[in-house]
């Protein structure tokens, strides 16, 4: 049976683990690699890190950083940020990394979705969108390089778009909740589950347990991802890295099948 994944997300930038607010106010948290080996001993789904400098920068994707990340991570790990061509995701793949990510690419041109699949696998292939509400509440607008320029695609038409075109998991991350802890847009991962059929991933605003609760019971079988609620502890913000223990998962779980 298929289960909801809880799958921690690290933002990188100038090779440190950073946490934003609205994709502002990077503050430094620590060092990714002593996150990953964290989340190796909690034995998480499955990890993300996103390198949020590589697009915004027009950079190639760190390879020595991936590497090492690769050799350290004993669970799946999706690498995104500064991925252009499918030679880079192959070069990435190569090191280790189970998933590729791709946002900004994907957004410009479409068809690099397709050409990634057709090369590496749908599985392998997950569609970030970063999206924002629209002015007065109308919808939502996707966004690209850390938020600072606005797309004319449709949201909706796009997700349908990414699926023709061969993504294998669509992940959708809301600006406006990124680091607020202020629980998920249940309302935006409503919308995204009846676009599409691929599995998808809903990221920004954790604070809690509660707030993966809400989303599972709300969703189903649905990706919480998050960052702030893995790495800070408290009404401080202080950084410590956890991740729910097995009976947590259990009960979480427990809360969708109740309400399926």
């Amino acid at each position: 049976m298929l289960a909801p994944r809880i799958i921690p997300c690290l933002l990188v930038k100038n090779k440190g683990l950073v946490k934003t607010i609205s994709f502002d106010q990077p503050t430094y948290v620590g060092d990714p690699l002593n996150a990953v080996r964290i989340f190796n001993e909690k034995k998480v789904d499955e990890l993300m890190v996103l390198d949020i400098d590589a697009s915004a920068l027009n950079r190639e994707p760190d390879y020595r950083m991936i590497e090492h990340l690769a050799m350290e991570c004993r669970m799946p790990l999706c690498y995104g940020g500064g991925i252009k061509t499918v030679e880079q995701a192959e070069r990435i793949f190569a090191l280790g990394v189970e998933k590729i990510a791709i946002s900004s690419a994907a957004v410009d041109e479409p068809d690099f979705i397709a050409e990634l699949a057709a090369r590496v696998g749908n599985q392998s292939v997950i569609v970030v969108l970063d999206v924002k509400k629209r002015r007065f509440g109308y919808g939502y607008e996707i966004r690209t390089h850390n938020a600072s320029r606005k797309s004319n695609r449709s949201l909706t038409d796009f997700i349908r778009l990414a699926e023709t075109k061969g993504a294998g998991e669509i992940v959708v991350n809301s600006i406006d909740r990124d680091g607020t802890m202020k629980g998920y847009d249940l309302k935006l991962a409503g919308l995204v589950r009846d676009l599409t059929t691929l599995p998808i991933t809903i990221l920004g605003g954790a604070g809690s347990l509660n707030h993966l609760g809400d989303l599972i019971s709300a969703h189903g079988i649905i990706g919480c991802a998050a960052g702030s609620l893995f790495v800070f502890k408290g009404k401080y913000r202080a950084v410590l890295i956890s991740y729910p223990p097995e009976i947590k998962k259990i009960e979480l779980l427990n809360s969708f099948i109740s309400n399926s």
